[in-house]
């Protein structure tokens, strides 16, 4: 789950909620998606279909043929199907006893230069390269842009001989022997037209790219856990939907197609029954399989303990924490009378040294004070914000400081030690700097002030969970006991989640300003959606070295051999990080398993 703002996920989620309906199709009898699931895969598929049709029929309260209800079939790796019923019809549908679970569909949620040799991953490790040629590394997310050099095949073979799968992205698309497959759910095309999937997908196998940066920022050179692997892409999310039949076709498609292991960087805000949670039942039967399925853990650890929605056991759950470097920003108020240090990925240059400074509260003329201070899209007066820098209360200012024609912003940030890529020259502060610049402007006849391009600093405290990550104990399933004996912690391991530069598409804006004209190559993001396929990248590693080792062992081989992390610096300890820190190099020898 990528953090792109802190205010952003709720906005998501209304917009969500309110779309829902429509992008179903609802009709006006309150039909609406649920998904029947019935357990294991039937021999052969069309034994599956025509018991999905025959259920159906039963209900005998469909006006017409049941084709006109049924949204999707699984049968390739499991048994079950999605269709359009009322309340009444789908307590019926639960009532079969051929049926395990009926529940309605649900919306999830979207969840490097550096970062790998942060872990102690550096290009010299030992690799067996001809067993990693043959790992299929599969990736649900949002699509992929294939054309990326992250994806190119140049230097690469044939396609591995248990590869089952098909390329199906659409019009225009083209796969080969390092993207090998891909399929669309809900979309007509498998290209990646939010970063998303692009980012993930080359983060866990990505090529060696050389020269990769964000316009000069993180330069160095771009790679996965296992450059030599395949990739199959899944678009089981279309914008920023991503719905639990699809996320269930992902998972049928993905298994049945032969992946090694699948990339999951999704997940709900709160967890629910498992067996209405399309993530757990398809990664219960990848590991029937012997497909080891890896999950970002979430990024609602604002919200306290017991937030974490990934609590599947048959799930390798995954923290997000820091690598040793920070993006950071200055701000030179007046004539260098003050310069504070903030966050942001700032990649402008003010083409003046010092720029007029303006507090929302005082350039509007439309809304009450509460609105003006957090700089809302209607609130700023274009007239008096063009070629300013601006002083906003909240992050999500930015959008409409961009717009209303700011040269920069100055805010207060949310979440603690995170940079955002901005659209303009800004920086979020403190409370504590925020205010010094706040009492600056208003004791001030003309106050100006500068916002310096952003730098990289060491950070010789990291690795630290990230702030927004979504912390244990696992409350839904509290016998679950993880590699800690004695504690009901989740998630079982922390990776690298902040600040990572991967393969983005070019189809999309770098920041969270839908109006930023810039595309970018590779783009920097952060999220418990960045720490997943870390760890989908160190898992594939060590399954070339182990070939034949089930789920279970490549699990246990990851958190045995995690680095202990500091439990004074991370708020809430094994329930923040787990085992803790994912170590690569050690997982291929763990010793007992």
């Amino acid at each position: 789950m990528a953090m792109s703002s802190f205010l952003l996920v709720v906005d998501i989620t209304v917009i969500l909620m309110l779309c829902i309906s429509h992008c179903h199709g609802a009709v006006e009898d309150d039909r609406k998606v649920y998904i029947a699931y019935l357990g294991a895969a039937p021999e052969r598929e069309d034994i599956a279909s025509s018991q999905h049709s025959a259920m159906l029929q039963s209900l005998s309260t469909l006006s017409s043929s049941v084709e006109n209800y049924l949204i999707k079939s699984y049968k390739r790796s499991f048994n079950g199907f999605a269709a359009k019923l009322t309340n009444e019809e789908a307590k019926k549908l639960a009532s079969f006893k051929e049926v395990v679970s009926v529940f309605p569909s649900k919306v999830y949620h979207l969840q490097t230069t550096r970062s790998w040799d942060f872990l102690g991953f550096n290009q010299t490790v030992k690799r067996n390269a001809t067993a990693e040629s043959n790992v299929i590394v599969g990736v649900l997310d949002t699509g992929i842009w294939p054309e990326s050099d992250s994806f190119s095949d140049e230097g690469f073979g044939p396609r591995p001989k248990k590869w089952k799968g098909a390329c199906k992205g659409g019009q225009n698309f083209t796969c080969n022997n390092k993207l090998i497959g891909t399929r669309a759910y809900h979309s007509d095309s498998a290209r990646d037209m939010e970063g998303h999937g692009t980012h993930t997908a080359s983060t866990a196998a990505g090529n060696n790219v050389v020269n990769a940066s964000f316009y000069g920022l993180a330069e160095g050179i771009a790679r996965g856990g296992v450059p030599s692997a395949r990739i199959a892409a899944y678009k089981v999310c279309s914008g920023i939907l991503c719905l639990s039949e699809d996320i269930l076709a992902g998972f049928d498609d993905a298994i049945a197609d032969g992946v090694d292991l699948i990339s999951v960087s999704l997940g709900l805000e709160i967890p629910v029954d498992l067996y209405q949670d399309p993530l757990a039942i398809g990664a219960f039967h990848a590991a029937e399989k012997g497909v080891l399925v890896l999950q970002s853990a979430g990024n609602s650890g604002t919200t306290g303990f017991q937030s974490v929605s990934s609590v599947a056991a048959w799930i390798l759950s995954v923290a997000a924490s820091t690598t040793d470097h920070l993006f950071v920003d200055k701000v030179v108020l007046g004539n260098g009378w003050k310069t504070l240090t903030g966050f942001s990925v700032n990649s402008f240059s003010l083409n003046r040294t010092k720029v007029p400074l303006v507090y929302g509260l005082q350039v509007t003329s439309s809304c009450d004070e509460a609105h003006a201070r957090a700089c809302y899209s209607y609130c700023l007066n274009k007239t008096l914000v063009k070629n300013k820098i601006v002083l906003c209360d909240v992050m999500n200012g930015v959008n409409a400081a961009y717009d209303a024609g700011a040269l920069g912003l100055i805010t207060k940030y949310q979440v603690e030690n995170l940079s955002f890529v901005v659209p303009l020259s800004a920086i979020t502060l403190s409370s504590e700097d925020y205010d010094l610049v706040i009492s600056y402007h208003n004791s001030t006849k003309e106050p100006k002030a500068e916002i310096l391009r952003s730098e990289t600093i060491k950070d010789k405290f990291a690795p630290i969970v990230a702030s927004f990550f979504s912390r244990g104990p696992n409350a839904f399933v509290p016998d679950i006991l993880k590699a800690r004996i004695g504690l009901i912690t989740s998630p079982d391991i922390s990776a690298s989640g902040v600040d990572i530069l991967a393969a983005y598409s070019p189809a999309a804006s770098p920041s969270t300003t839908t109006t930023d004209p810039r595309r970018v190559k590779y783009n920097i993001i952060s999220g418990t959606s960045m720490s997943c396929p870390h760890v989908a990248g160190v898992a594939a590693y060590v399954k070339t070295f182990h070939p034949h080792w089930s789920p279970s062992a490549i699990k246990s081989a990851l958190m045995t051999t995690a680095f202990p992390m500091d439990a004074p610096r991370n708020q809430g300890a094994e329930f923040a990080y787990g085992s803790g820190h994912i170590n690569p190099v050690k997982a291929i020898d763990p010793g007992l398993v």
